[in-house]
């Protein structure tokens, strides 16, 4: 009976303090956090399906473009006024240093696996280098908006359709 009242008394305490936090959370100033759950489910995905890691290259650069424009958007949310002479290239150097973070820290780690190559870089860098360029290159082009969350289908389109020509590329030519 005991055991049965500490659960019941956790599982309030849970729910009490979690209702709490929902009714009071301050708004979110995100670029686009359906971006980056896109990005995770699109690797997550790639690795439980066992593709190609150039593959997973692309939508690991998706998830790490996303990531960086959110902590961009961050950046910028609280109007440090040492960034505002910077705010041109603020963006460029965020998307950049979590790239050369991130790299770094895959060769430094072990996570390439240097056994295939192609265009003499191993597959996951140069998907992950594929991808990056492409997502900020949708990013950087402005359109103009017709429907709601066009920037996350245009976005995590141009990664589906890089990912069909790597597939096509090592499959059929190289």
């Amino acid at each position: 009976m005991k055991l049965m009242f500490k659960k019941f008394s956790i599982i309030g305490v849970l729910i009490t303090t979690s209702t709490f936090f929902l009714l009071t959370a301050s708004p979110v100033y995100a670029h686009c956090p359906l971006c980056v759950a896109g990005a995770t489910i699109g690797v997550s995905l790639t690795r439980y399906l066992g593709v190609d890691d150039s593959i997973t290259g692309v939508w690991i650069a998706a998830l790490l473009g996303a990531s960086s424009f959110w902590f961009y958007s961050w950046l910028v949310s609280k109007k440090i006024k040492k960034l505002d002479k910077y705010k041109k290239i603020l963006k460029p150097a965020v998307y950049i240093l979590v790239w050369v973070v991130t790299l770094w820290s895959f060769y430094k780690f072990q996570l390439i696996i240097r056994m295939s190559q192609i265009f003499g870089v191993d597959k996951l860098t140069f998907g992950m280098l594929a991808g990056g360029i492409l997502f900020y290159l949708v990013d950087a082009i402005k359109i103009r908006h017709y429907f709601k969350y066009q920037k996350i289908v245009i976005s995590m389109a141009s990664m589906v359709i890089l990912s069909l020509l790597i597939y096509l590329m090592l499959n059929f030519y190289i």
